[in-house]
């Protein structure tokens, strides 16, 4: 497949490159500043300034855009718009890198973890920013989207053990009840399923086993 990467410098977003390598498929990495430290093809571009021409030759294009500092979360938002502007209509398939904060902690579905009183305060304008644009993405009928959110624990240095535990709007615990995953074996999921789409239009999550 061809896949690209937008964000690929950041933590999250080299090690989703590398997974794609691995498995051999032809991967771009799409970065404001380009880097050396893969093998992946470059194209140095502002995510606001891309076109669809830029992202037509791609089978999958994963977002894996982030943003920390206070004024700039709207990003979360208008970054994904203008993704979703451009790919209205097209076949290509638009992966999301999602955040925790967002999926739900009761089966209504009514009340999500950033709502939640145990939410640290200091993560929630980052998840509501988040929560926001995952909203606003539902009702883009007509883009091939994918949204995968991480456990609550994302831990950027953790092993690559190659297996997870899949969920969907809910909020998921492992068998020890543990809400974790490695930037890894996220990386892993999310090229599993850019590989097999079973999650077309959907948000899923996963946690490590």
């Amino acid at each position: 497949m061809k896949i690209a990467v937008i964000g690929a410098n950041g933590k999250s977003g080299q090690l989703l490159v590398k997974e794609a390598l691995s498995r051999g498929h032809d991967v771009t990495a799409i970065v404001r500043k380009p880097s050396s430290n893969s093998d992946a093809k470059v194209l140095v571009k502002d995510l606001f300034q891309l076109t669809y021409d830029d992202l037509k030759p791609f089978d999958v294009i994963i977002d894996a855009f982030g943003t920390w500092t206070p004024e700039s979360l709207p990003l979360h938002q208008t970054s994904l718009k203008h993704l979703t502007d451009i790919l209205r209509g097209k076949p290509n398939r638009l992966l999301v890198v999602g955040g925790a904060g967002s999926l739900y902690v009761n089966p209504e579905h009514t009340v999500r973890l950033v709502d939640s009183p145990d939410f640290p305060d200091e993560f929630k304008p980052l998840a509501n920013n988040m929560a926001k644009a995952l909203d606003q993405l539902r009702t883009c009928d007509d883009v091939q989207w994918t949204y995968l959110s991480p456990a609550i624990e994302f831990i950027a240095d953790g092993a690559r053990t190659g297996h997870y535990i899949v969920g969907g709007e809910q909020f998921l615990v492992n068998s020890q009840g543990k809400s974790q995953i490695s930037y890894a074996d996220y990386a892993v999921a999310m090229i599993d399923e850019a590989e097999k789409a079973q999650h077309i239009k959907q948000r899923f999550t996963v946690v490590a086993e």
